[in-house]
């Protein structure tokens, strides 16, 4: 989010994976916040819903992008509010965890405050992948396009983990990725040099 409190409150209250951080008790029964009304912030809120007292999800645009399905379905749980046009301005605590944000409505311009124990932040990810411009084909996202045996665009070269295009980004996922990278590189090279 980049705003004052967040770097203070990380781990803290501020977490940005809530399949690792949400189920866990430090949140269960208490208020927390989701900033960021894509897919991925409906999800989390949705998941989070059944387990905190209370969800809010803060969406800085005007309206959200998210598939109709998961709107439906967000809407439908009494525990959970939705305000868009909100640009979250600061992370409170009290020196040892997050007590709640701070955030501006971008439409009427005030300043609002929101009293919770834990903040999810879901606003996207960038892949750590613009060193690869130009050597394999990546999305408009970033992330590196694979096949099913994790292969690239370029012949022989592999890749695996969050910064390809494959979906739910977690550690676990990203070791099995691995795994079957390595197999498919080492099934590439000895088909390859039986050729030669």
């Amino acid at each position: 989010m980049g705003v004052p409190g967040e770097e203070e409150y990380r781990t803290k209250g501020v977490t940005y994976c809530p399949h690792c951080d949400g189920p866990l008790p430090l949140f269960k029964g208490k208020r927390t916040a989701v900033i960021g009304g894509g897919n991925s912030g409906v999800e989390v809120a949705i998941d989070l819903a059944g387990i905190v007292e209370h969800v809010t999800m803060l969406e800085f645009a005007g309206e959200m992008r998210t598939d109709q399905v998961l709107q439906d379905k967000l809407r439908s749980l009494k525990n959970v509010d939705v305000i868009l046009n909100a640009q979250t301005t600061e992370v409170k605590g009290d020196g040892s965890k997050v007590t709640g944000l701070q955030y501006i409505d971008r439409t009427s311009q005030t300043t609002h405050e929101l009293a919770l124990s834990g903040i999810f932040v879901q606003i996207g990810l960038l892949p750590n992948t613009p060193w690869l411009e130009g050597a394999v084909e990546r999305n408009k996202m970033g992330e590196t396009i694979i096949d099913a045996k994790c292969e690239t665009s370029l012949k022989g070269v592999f890749a695996a983990g969050d910064c390809t295009t494959v979906p739910y980004k977690q550690i676990i996922i990203a070791s099995g990725e691995g795994a079957k990278a390595s197999l498919s590189a080492f099934d590439y090279l000895i088909r390859t040099k039986a050729a030669e």
